[in-house]
């Protein structure tokens, strides 16, 4: 039996203010039926992690550099972060796909780098609107995560944590039907059974776009959707325990 995930990505947003308040209203409510952490901007690391020292709830990072060190200005590698508190590192998200230029082999590095340290690597897959309304959705997303899996063991690879995006829901208030999201799912974990069976079986396989308390119920209700990647709504507090509380619905 899969656990869920429900992740927070609070992206450049946030002050010390808010995120105390919010943090504070995530713990406050105390057990939830999911695995549950946020990935705050690097600069509020400490502050999330000192708030969250007592809780069940766990840190994550929004980007982390394969390279160990040297003169790569603004750039934070996996053993920092790993070291400021961060057990999950987000790989691939497709703002820093489509923003920052990062490549399939790049997402492979950082997520074996994120292995290499100890962290959990969420694997981030997902197609634009064009590409989905061209019939390419398997062909991506099969692509970007074979490319991962093709550079690591199936021991490595079976220690993250895959999440299907698709990029035309991210912020955009639209949300992929839950059938529309299962069969996408269905492909992932196909592709990761052929791999190794076992593994397949196991790993969970998150839901991100646009997730809110509405839709989270009908989505979780999936057999092969094991959670959510979680953005906007991640901000409020009282909607993002909504999210978590709805993995125990079904």
């Amino acid at each position: 039996m899969r656990k869920p995930i429900v992740a927070g990505n609070w992206k450049m947003n946030g002050s010390r203010g808010g995120v105390s308040e919010l943090v504070s209203e995530i713990i406050g409510v105390g057990s939830l039926p999911c695995d549950v952490f946020v990935c705050p901007p690097s600069v509020f690391f400490d502050l999330v992690g000192s708030l969250i020292a007592d809780s069940p709830v766990e840190m994550g990072a929004q980007n982390i550099d394969w390279r160990e060190s040297g003169a790569y200005t603004g750039e934070v590698s996996a053993a920092m972060v790993k070291q400021s508190g961060c057990g999950y590192a987000l790989v691939g998200h497709s703002e820093r796909r489509t923003l920052f230029y990062e490549t399939d082999v790049d997402v492979a590095k950082k997520f074996k780098a994120a292995v290499a340290v100890g962290m959990t690597p969420v694997l981030c897959l997902g197609e634009t609107l064009e590409q989905r309304e061209s019939g390419y959705t398997e062909e991506v997303v099969s692509t970007q995560l074979k490319t991962v899996m093709q550079a690591l063991s199936v021991a490595e690879f079976g220690q993250g944590v895959v999440a299907y995006e698709p990029v035309w829901a991210i912020g955009s208030g639209e949300t992929a039907t839950p059938a529309l999201a299962a069969e996408v799912h269905g492909v992932i974990r196909s592709l990761l059974q052929d791999r190794d069976s076992a593994m397949g079986d196991e790993m969970r396989i998150l839901y991100g776009g646009s997730v809110n308390a509405s839709s989270a119920a009908g989505l979780f209700a999936e057999a092969d959707i094991d959670g959510a990647l979680v953005g906007g709504a991640s901000l409020i507090g009282e909607e993002f325990v909504a999210i978590c509380r709805a993995t125990g619905t079904n």
